[in-house]
C-alpha cells in the first residue's frame, strides 16, 4: 500500500505550522505517501462546514484513499479518534460527526477507536491529535498495517444532526448545510430524494419566510438576479440567485431550518 494518496482536511488555516506539522509526521513514517490537500480554510470549529467539504470532494479520489479530517473543537477530551473503512478507503478523525457524511456517501463497513500507541507518535499533545494521532495512522494505513490493529470496533459513532433530514407527507425539513463563497445556499436534502421533474412549483420555507419556485435543472434557468432551486454539483438541494448571493438576501446562516414541500399533484 506504500505511496497511498492521503487527503487533508482542516480548520487550521494557512499562517500556522500546524498543516506542516501533520504532513511531516505523515511522509516521516510513510515517504511514499502522497498528500493532497482538500482545504484547511474550513470556518474555525465549524464541524458542520468541514463535513460538507470532505463529503463534496472525496468522491472523486481513487479507491483506497486515505482521508484525514481535523476540526476538533473538544480535542483531548472524551471524545474518541476514529478510523472508518468504507468500500471506497479510509477516513481518520474525531468522533464528533464529521467524517460520518462523507464515509456514509461511501458506505461505512467498520469504524474502529484508535488505541494502539504503537501507531501514534511517541508523546501525544493533549491538543494536537491531528499530528499526534491520525497523521501517524494514515502514514501507518498507507503501509499497509492491518486495520484491525488500530484498536477495537466502534459501534456508536456520533452521527450528527446535519446528516439527517426528515420527511413529512409531501415536505422535507432539513437544514442550510453550507454557504459557499457564491452565496447559494446548500442543503442537507438529497437531490435524490427529491424526485420532481424540472418545472415542478417547489414552496421553500426559510427561516425568515418562504417562497414558490419552479425546481431548475441550472442557475441560467432563471434569468440574472431571479433566485432558483435546483440539485446543485454535490448531490444537495441547493437555492441560488444566478449571478447574486441567495445568502445574504435570504439572511440564510449554515445550520438553520429549511423545509420544501412537493407539489400534491402528480406527474
Amino acid at each position: 500500500m506504500a505511496g497511498k494518496i492521503v487527503t487533508l482536511t482542516s480548520d487550521f488555516g494557512l499562517k500556522d505550522p500546524y498543516v506542516a506539522e501533520m504532513k511531516a509526521a505523515i511522509v516521516s513514517l510513510c515517504p511514499a505517501a502522497k498528500i493532497i490537500d482538500i482545504t484547511h480554510m474550513v470556518n474555525k470549529f465549524d464541524i458542520r462546514e468541514g463535513a460538507f467539504m470532505l463529503a463534496s470532494a472525496t468522491p472523486y479520489f481513487p479507491k483506497g484513499t486515505i482521508n484525514i479530517a481535523v476540526v476538533d473543537p473538544a480535542v483531548g477530551s472524551i471524545r474518541r479518534p476514529i478510523i472508518i473503512q468504507t468500500t471506497q478507503g479510509f477516513f481518520v478523525g474525531p468522533d464528533n460527526g464529521l467524517l460520518i457524511l462523507a464515509a456514509e456517501k461511501q458506505g461505512i463497513q467498520i469504524v474502529r477507536e484508535i488505541t494502539n500507541k504503537k501507531l501514534m507518535l511517541p508523546i501525544i499533545s493533549s491538543t494536537f491529535h491531528g499530528r499526534d494521532i491520525f497523521a501517524p495512522a494514515a502514514a501507518h494505513l498507507a503501509n499497509g498495517v492491518p486495520f484491525e490493529e488500530f484498536g477495537s470496533e466502534v459501534i456508536d459513532a456520533v452521527k450528527p444532526t446535519f446528516s439527517k433530514v426528515i420527511i413529512e407527507n409531501d415536505c422535507l425539513i432539513g437544514e442550510a448545510l453550507f454557504v459557499d463563497d457564491f452565496g447559494n445556499i446548500v442543503t442537507n436534502i438529497n437531490g435524490k430524494d427529491f424526485d420532481c421533474p424540472k418545472g415542478a412549483l417547489i414552496r421553500i420555507d426559510l427561516p425568515r419566510g418562504s417562497l414558490h419556485l419552479k425546481l431548475s435543472k441550472t442557475y441560467t434557468d432563471v434569468k440574472p438576479k431571479q433566485t432558483v432551486l435546483l440539485s446543485g454539483s454535490q448531490g444537495y438541494m441547493e437555492i441560488a440567485i444566478n449571478q447574486g448571493n441567495a445568502a445574504k438576501k435570504f439572511k440564510v446562516k449554515g445550520g438553520e431550518r429549511i423545509a420544501l414541500t412537493k407539489p400534491k399533484s402528480k406527474y
